[in-house]
């Protein structure tokens, strides 16, 4: 999956309940520069995210780093809405994932990204939900 593609994806979770906040674009212009992109290239994306790609040929990490982004995102705001909570479901069906790996892993992914969990442990626990 490309950067603009992971990026598209947080920004169409990010702007479900018709609230970009700031942190959630914290979040997203952060992801875009820790990937070479600039401040400009991360507006565009904004404005006009990209369609979603064959997301469900993608390797068991990315797919990971996906729903870790998206649970995060979700919760950055300290607003979790249950249409935000549906879209990480979906997503992380069209992932190969069973619904419940959300709930799994959010148990363990903060709001701030400082503060991480043991990666290792929440992949092995996300590998269980696998279709």
């Amino acid at each position: 999956m490309s950067i603009q593609t992971h990026l598209s994806m947080l920004i169409d979770l990010a702007t479900i309940d018709d609230d970009f906040d700031e942190k959630e674009k914290y979040m997203v212009y952060m992801i875009g520069k820790a990937n070479g992109l600039s401040k400009g290239d991360v507006d565009d994306l904004i404005e006009n995210p990209h369609p979603l790609e064959n997301i469900g040929s993608l390797s068991f990490d990315q797919k990971f780093e996906y729903l870790f982004n998206i649970i995060q995102l979700m919760k950055i705001d300290h607003e979790v809405f249950i249409t935000e909570i549906h879209y990480c479901e979906d997503m992380a069906e069209r992932l190969g994932f069973d619904r419940g790996v959300i709930g799994t892993l959010s148990k363990h992914i903060y709001a701030d990204p400082s503060i991480t969990g043991d990666r290792e442990s929440l992949k092995k626990s996300a590998q269980k939900y696998l279709k």
